[in-house]
Order: C-alpha cells, then structure tokens, then sequence
C-alpha cells in the first residue's frame, strides 16, 4: 500500500525517473542473461564439435572438411553465426574451458 502512495504523490519528473530507472535495470538484466545464453550456446557447440571429432564418426565422409560441410549445413538450417571461423572458435573455447 505504502508504494501505491508513493507513486500516487510522485511528481511527474519522479514518474520519468521511476520509468526510467526501471527500464534501464531490467535491460541491463535482460543483456546478462543473453550473455550467459550465448556463452553456453557456444561451448555447447564446440562441445559437439570436438566430441565428434573425437569419436571419429564419418571420418572417411568429412574428413579434414567437417568444418567447412558442417558451417554450410548450418547456414541452410538458419543457424546465426555458424560461419567456419565461429565454428573453429567455438571449438578452440569449448577446448580451453572443458568444465563449464
């Protein structure tokens, strides 16, 4: 009840700030948890990535290409920042930080 009040009695410059300092809070929110996301999503694919190269599955197919067939393949399913560079710096972290 005592935060009803408040807004109640709030000046219209209070309101603004009120507005304001929520939204930036709960961006800056938003923006960490996406951080986390796409850090996980990340090692996650350079786990993938270095465990199948690993168990040596379609080795004799792909070969020293896997890379390359594997970023085309993604790019046709749509999936974002799957370019061969991403894909080898995705393994590079996964390899670097195993235990995440």
């Amino acid at each position: 009840m005592e935060q009803k009040e408040v807004v109640a009695h709030a000046t219209f410059v209070q309101l603004v700030e009120s507005i304001r300092n929520v939204h930036q809070e709960l961006i800056a929110q938003a923006n960490r948890a996406v951080n986390v996301s796409l850090t996980l999503r990340n090692w996650l694919i350079g786990y993938y990535i270095a465990e199948y190269e690993l168990q040596g599955k379609d080795r004799a197919e792909y070969g020293e290409k896997l890379i390359a067939c594997l970023a085309q393949q993604l790019t046709i399913q749509g999936v974002s920042r799957s370019s061969e560079r991403e894909l080898r710096r995705y393994r590079v972290f996964y390899k670097i930080y195993p235990n995440i």
